[in-house]
């Protein structure tokens, strides 16, 4: 059975975050967004451990729920945290972030109880800084509990991603070390998507997973990973991501990922924000790093770096398809890969329908009809008859959904900081809706 899942979350204890961050709002806007298990992240922090111990209880091996839901479904919490590791290597100041995940929540205690016996101040921010390796974190890590396991997350971000070009490596291997052979998989980010990560030779073996890195409820499932699982529990869930890397045999698998589009990421481009000055990959091979107005170095790009560490023997490899509906998704034509999908999320096709912006209210609502009426957000962008929409939402936000599945839009490339715009309409542009059958999505 297939479940959608968002599992880099942060908690209202962690720095700039939402105070909405909490379990039951989280859950509340899970179903409306059509996700079935979440991350009570942040466990590291002392008084939120505190706060999700009391709240859940186990529903299934190391996965819980709340004790008191009144929402109707059930939406699962599994235990995670995100670790900051600031630390000097090879005569760099290195500044990664991993995502580490536990079966319960003893091995959390004792996880942070180490933490803490090795200085580190977990009382600061939901998300820690430490002084520890990303290789000793690992190691100790596992040296806790086996079925622990660590990805590294969004990491293309130039500064705090494992190949971020500011302060990370060129390789897995470079940064765990010997512990590398226990990084099982990565997270995309949002300026990647799998075809760009599919082009480094160490990725091809490795689970390419996607997940919001939500600081809002409304930002959940943004990107979100959907495994295809026996059972809903932990153990399948973590041999679903270690499947490629183990070469398994078992059946527990990812089935696909919903992916940001890459451009509407906050690092897609080079470039620098004091400036207005953003470039592609192609503008900095040859005018170089430096920016042409203040001739400071730019913010380098997560499509120049890729491009760097890529191989050159698997650009291009990536075939498109669609279904009769017109969704595109697309495969990894020679290795064995999950298929992606790119969405654009509700509330921004909403607000754009509505010639309006996310933060207002009649944008808010007419998302929040379209979800309760017709299922939840995925259902909408990914699965009901445009003819569905329109009959709840009108005509132009249907035929806005319509055009992202077909990847009719148009983005001006994040940088340094700044997201991408998104264009799903030409200016006057609104066309008669065509007859679209009911998606039905066959990966």
């Amino acid at each position: 059975m297939q479940y959608v899942t968002d599992l880099h979350l942060h908690s209202k204890y962690s720095r700039a975050v939402s105070p909405q961050m909490t379990l039951t709002v989280m859950a509340s806007y899970a179903r409306e967004k059509g996700i079935d298990l979440l991350t009570a992240a942040d466990f590291t922090h002392p008084v939120w451990f505190k706060e999700i111990q009391s709240q859940l209880q186990e529903a299934e091996e190391g996965l819980y729920e709340l004790k008191e839901d009144i929402g109707g479904k059930n939406v699962r919490f599994l235990l995670s945290t995100e670790i900051s590791s600031i630390y000097k290597q090879g005569e760099k100041l290195r500044r990664i972030h991993n995502l580490l995940f536990v079966p319960s929540f003893a091995v959390a205690e004792k996880l942070t109880k180490t933490l803490v016996s090795k200085g580190c101040n977990l009382n600061a921010d939901g998300r820690p800084i430490v002084g520890i390796t990303s290789e000793t974190l690992l190691e100790l890590l596992l040296s806790i509990d086996e079925r622990a396991f660590l990805i590294p997350c969004h990491i293309w971000t130039p500064h705090f991603g494992v190949y971020g070009s500011a302060s990370g490596f060129d390789s897995l291997e470079e940064a765990f070390g010997k512990m590398s052979k226990y990084v099982y998989g990565i997270e995309t980010g949002l300026s990647s998507d799998p075809d760009m990560n599919w082009q480094v030779k160490e990725l091809l073996n490795r689970a390419i997973l996607s997940f919001s890195d939500a600081h809002s409820p409304a930002k959940m499932v943004r990107e979100a990973t959907v495994f295809d699982l026996e059972e809903l529990n932990y153990e399948n869930l973590r041999q679903a991501i270690m499947r490629l890397y183990a070469k398994s045999a078992t059946k527990n698998k990812i089935a696909y990922t919903l992916e940001f589009y890459p451009e509407e990421g906050k690092y897609h481009f080079s470039g620098h924000r004091n400036c207005k000055v953003s470039v592609g990959p192609d503008e900095i091979r040859s005018g170089g790093t430096n920016c042409p107005v203040c001739h400071k170095r730019m913010t380098e790009g997560v499509l120049y770096r890729v491009q760097e560490l890529s191989d050159e023997s698997l650009l291009n490899r990536v075939e498109t398809k669609s279904n009769t509906a017109g969704v595109k998704w697309y495969v990894d034509s020679k290795h064995i890969q999950p298929p992606y999908v790119k969405l654009v999320p509700l509330l921004e096709i909403a607000a754009e329908s509505l010639s309006s912006t996310v933060a207002s209210q009649k944008s808010k609502d007419l998302y929040a009809k379209l979800c309760h009426e017709l299922g939840s957000e995925l259902q909408v962008l990914l699965h009901k008859p445009i003819e569905d929409i329109e009959k709840v939402g009108g005509m132009k936000v249907a035929q806005g959904v319509q055009k992202v599945r077909e990847g009719n839009i148009a983005i001006d490339p994040g940088y340094d900081g700044e997201y991408g715009k998104v264009e799903i309409w030409k200016e006057g542009e609104v066309k008669a809706l065509s007859d679209v059958p009911q998606l039905k999505l066959d990966f």
